[in-house]
């Protein structure tokens, strides 16, 4: 495979003869540069005029590789040919080299330019490409190949230090200023023409700034607006990025943009152009780039939606408060749908994105990405409803798909004892690079060392996690049921809440309870339930039995002379079982009433069966007839639905998804 590099710009804030001739003094050694033993002049050839001067070395490299390897190699220099082309009269110095060691083996070649600033005749711009193809090495391609990179990558960072070195030293010489070639020769043709310090050469410098970065990318744009980055990493990006001019019809993104891609897949460019396209595809598809303008949050989000941006962290990073265990994400879902929910969440994104270039601005330094808070103080069960769980989870994943390397550092506060089963149910989403970044406090350990103050300024903790800084964050609170919309309502704005697949319906009759088998193999895994009584009162159990109960009896009411609405209702637990003999109980019975919404979980301590039974409740008796009331014959379980159903839901969760 052949590897590619391309520099960015660098841009010398000094006349081109004068770099012209702090590069000559490279030559024919170089202390700066270890590796570069000699070089000897193999022709040389210049015009008539003297504009144009050609030169050819053979340069000697003594390669940092292991010595074995220079064994096998039976060499130990290595050496390049060099061909230089200086352009007077269009000030320019064209650079070509090549392997001449190993030549059939390795394939090595360099093209670099020297030549004017675009915008100012006084600055010198220098731009480098190269290509690598190793085609056999005695087996050691491999590690040839890093080697050779490394080499570059050296050499490439200390290529303008190089000279700026020696434009120093000609300017503790003296020298400040070459004149430029003129078709009409000096008095004297071996005389150079210097400008000594403090006397004023023809022409000024132009304060100038440095090229517009739509123009080209110059290396000093590239450090203060998109960070420190290795040689082959600013290589990747520009070639990328030249390849979405090339090939890309529409909005070219920005490159602190294109750069977030490129860090998500680890500078491998074709995983990164992949990813990238598909990601501007979306953008176009769903009009993202106007998201902003366009989109207008509902106001049960205002009211109920508990995060908000809050002043930046030490690093200059935007700060994002999410207050989650505060938040009803059922009540959310219930009453907005996940698109609004999705909508809303990549509009927060959005804002993230302009608020770090506004940042990068405000604090003179690069801030690519921002700091989320999340408190979980108040996380419950409820929490973890499963449509709500299901548009977490999408979220996440149009999220990385989108906003890459967009989250600096996530700060997880006062995580409850329910936490694991969250974490377990939405970290395999979620990148393992974005994992790292995760600080997870329990309790009040974040007001210790290393928690909050090494990240936040103690001025803007907010109030509610002990500082004395005012939150805007609403507070939240429960979605009233009056703003719920129907299923019907939902699927005809184009939101699905997956509650047809996911959740099943039952009836519970007096003396026919509904029940549920979970057979578990792994003694420590985790059972979690939600569910809804929409009619009537009903006892929650769960018992456990070391033998398998007989295959269900559907429907048994004939007894009351009742039809059971849904045709589901089921009965595990055998008549003749002895409770404590046969099964035993491992929860302590709960009581539910009409209209509540239930979640909760069981660590389970044993393999075998689990029964989870939903029982009819007995109400007090009518006071007129002493008679048991018509409503209370029939008690409606009905989980996550708008609908006249019963439906519930259940999940395992093995111990091996807490590992």
């Amino acid at each position: 495979m052949v590897q590619k590099y391309q520099s960015p710009v660098r841009v010398y804030k000094h006349p081109f003869e004068l770099v012209m001739a702090a590069y000559e003094r490279r030559f024919p050694t170089c202390h700066l540069i270890p590796m570069f033993v000699d070089s000897d002049v193999i022709s040389e050839e210049t015009s008539e005029d003297r504009s144009f001067h050609k030169i050819e070395r053979r340069c000697k490299l003594d390669v940092d590789a292991p010595r074995l390897l220079k064994r096998i190699a039976g060499v130990d220099y290595v050496y390049f040919i060099q061909k230089n082309s200086l352009n007077h009269r269009e000030r320019t110095l064209h650079i070509e080299s090549h392997n001449e060691t190993f030549s059939n083996r390795v394939i090595i070649h360099e093209l670099c330019c020297y030549s004017v600033h675009p915008e100012n005749e006084e600055w010198t711009c220098f731009e480098q490409s190269a290509s690598l193809d190793i085609k056999s090495f005695f087996g050691f391609e491999s590690t040839v190949e890093k080697i050779a990179m490394k080499q570059y990558a050296s050499s490439i960072k200390k290529g303008k230090e190089i000279i700026e070195y020696y434009l120093r030293e000609l300017e503790e010489e003296g020298i400040t200023y070459v004149p430029r070639w003129s078709p009409s020769p000096p008095e004297s043709v071996n005389e150079i023409q210097v400008c000594k310090e403090g006397s004023s050469p023809t022409g000024s410098l132009n304060d100038a700034l440095v090229a517009s970065p739509d123009d080209k990318l110059d290396a000093d744009y590239i450090k203060r607006y998109l960070g420190d980055l290795t040689p082959l990493q600013e290589s990747c990006l520009i070639r990328l990025r030249r390849w979405l001019q090339e090939t890309h019809k529409g909005k070219i993104p920005k490159d602190e943009h294109i750069l977030r891609f490129l860090r998500a897949r680890d500078f491998n460019i074709d995983k990164a152009r992949e990813i990238l396209c598909q990601s501007l595809t979306w953008r176009k598809q769903h009009q993202v780039d106007y998201l902003l303008d366009t989109w207008s949050s509902p106001q049960v989000l205002h009211d109920y939606y508990t995060g908000g941006w809050h002043h930046h962290d030490k690093d200059g990073r935007p700060l994002y408060i999410l207050r989650l265990g505060h938040m009803d994400t059922k009540g959310l879902v219930r009453a907005l749908g996940e698109e609004s929910l999705l909508r809303h969440v990549l509009s927060i994104n959005e804002e993230g994105l302009r608020r770090c270039e506004e940042n990068t601005k405000v604090f003179g330094r690069p801030i690519s990405c921002w700091t989320c808070l999340v408190d979980l103080e108040g996380l419950n069960m409820r929490h973890l409803w499963r449509p709500g769980v299901k548009a977490l989870l999408r979220i996440i994943e149009v999220v990385e798909a989108n906003y890459p390397e967009t989250l600096g550092r996530l700060l997880i506060l006062r995580a409850p004892r329910v936490f694991p089963v969250l974490w377990t149910l939405v970290s395999p989403f979620i990148d393992e690079n974005t994992r790292k970044k995760f600080l997870i406090y329990a309790g009040n350990d974040y007001q210790g060392p290393g928690g909050l103050v090494d990240y936040i300024d103690k001025e803007i903790i907010p109030d509610f996690l002990g500082g004395e800084c005012m939150c805007e964050v609403p507070e939240g609170g429960l979605v009233p049921k009056s703003l719920y919309r129907t299923a019907e309502e939902l699927e005809n704005d184009e939101i699905r809440l997956w509650t047809e697949t996911i959740y099943q319906s039952a009836s519970i009759f007096k003396g026919a309870p509904h029940e549920l088998l979970i057979e578990i193999i792994d003694a420590s895994s985790v059972i979690t339930w939600d569910f809804d009584v929409c009619k009537g009162d009903v006892i929650f159990n769960i018992y456990h039995s070391k033998r398998a109960p007989q295959p269900p009896r559907k429907d048994p009411l004939a007894t009351h002379g009742i039809t059971s609405p849904a045709g589901n209702n089921v009965q595990l637990i055998d008549k003749s079982w002895l409770l404590g003999q046969d099964y035993s109980m491992v929860e302590s019975p709960l009581t539910c009433k009409e209209g509540e919404s239930v979640q909760g979980s069981h660590v389970t301590r044993w393999p075998g069966f689990y029964i989870l039974q939903w029982r009819f409740h007995s109400m007090p008796a009518c006071a007129t007839t002493n008679l048991p009331r018509v409503d209370d014959v029939l008690a409606t379980l009905q989980v996550s639905s708008h609908k006249c159903k019963v439906m519930y839901y259940t999940e395992v969760l093995g111990s091996e998804d807490f590992r």
